[in-house]
């Protein structure tokens, strides 16, 4: 029991330590590991997944706060079409065909590691070039952080507003239907359409996650998917991983954080794909 309890507070560290770092969350290192490694029933597992989110969240957006990193205006904003969203997908739960939706999110997924792609070949945060929309303007979406990887203030404009609060509300759609985390869609949202650097996007997408998660835990406490004896000891090595994560991160080149968001991004998507024609995958 005890080793068993060490392990998960060793897996919650280092799922607190890439999710804070990626703004994914961490229950994409959770299912999988719960699941596949631990012989864990799904149910109890997404149960688990919901608490990590929330602790990663929790952990995390106290350092990007404090040290203003994410942008609060763009979160809060953003955070509307994702709860319209959500609601909306979870009342057309076995409306809908999500096969389908499962192909067009992964395919989306792949279009936002191929553009991070093709920002790692540019070499650089391409911030200078950003003009922002009326949009940006009138809601005050612009912002600046301190990047303490070049040791310098970086001032970023926000730009096509209706086309990231529109992918953020199929996010939410995608999350309520299908009940996969949105952590992914959320970056790329702020990264790869509002044309936001990735480190503001990466922290505020920790902090929209755990509103999201929040709002859903209730669900699954009540259903009895939450077991103290995983969740507990899982929360404490996040809360501790995702403050170790937030310090690494903002010391961290984007460029190395493109580089680990890429292949996980591209594991995501491929995921999607596959389920969504009926193929298992890892």
């Amino acid at each position: 029991m005890i080793s068993t309890t060490l392990l998960l507070i060793a897996v919650g560290l280092f799922a607190g330590v890439a999710g804070a770092i990626l703004g994914l969350g961490g229950g994409i290192i959770i299912t999988p590991i719960l699941t596949l490694a631990m012989g864990l029933d799904i149910k109890y597992a997404i149960g688990a997944s919901i608490i990590s989110v929330i602790a990663t969240s929790s952990g995390s957006t106290v350092a990007y706060l404090r040290d203003e990193v994410l942008n609060l205006r763009v979160a809060m904003f953003l955070e509307i079409a994702t709860t319209i969203g959500a609601i909306l997908g979870a009342l057309l739960t076995g409306v809908l065909n999500p096969s389908y939706l499962y192909v067009l999110f992964g395919l989306l997924l792949l279009f936002s590691c191929w553009n991070m792609i093709k920002k790692l070949r540019a070499g650089r945060e391409l911030t200078t070039t950003v003009k922002s929309d009326k949009w940006a303007k009138k809601l005050d979406l612009n912002g600046s952080y301190f990047d303490k990887s070049e040791l310098k203030n970086v001032d970023y404009e926000v730009t096509n507003v209706p086309g990231g609060f529109s992918m953020m509300f199929g996010a939410g759609f995608a999350s309520g239907l299908l009940g996969i985390g949105s952590g992914a869609f959320k970056v790329m949202a702020m990264d790869t359409i509002m044309h936001m650097p990735l480190k503001p996007s990466s922290a505020t997408s920790n902090l929209m996650m755990g509103v999201t998660a929040a709002a859903s835990a209730t669900v699954y406490f009540f259903n009895g998917s939450m077991l103290p004896q995983i969740a507990v000891p899982l929360a404490l090595g996040i809360l501790v991983g995702a403050v170790i994560g937030s310090r690494i991160m903002q010391v961290l080149p984007a460029r190395v954080i493109r580089m680990i968001f890429v292949p996980v991004i591209f594991y995501v998507g491929l995921q999607m794909i596959l389920k969504g024609f009926g193929v298992s995958f890892g």
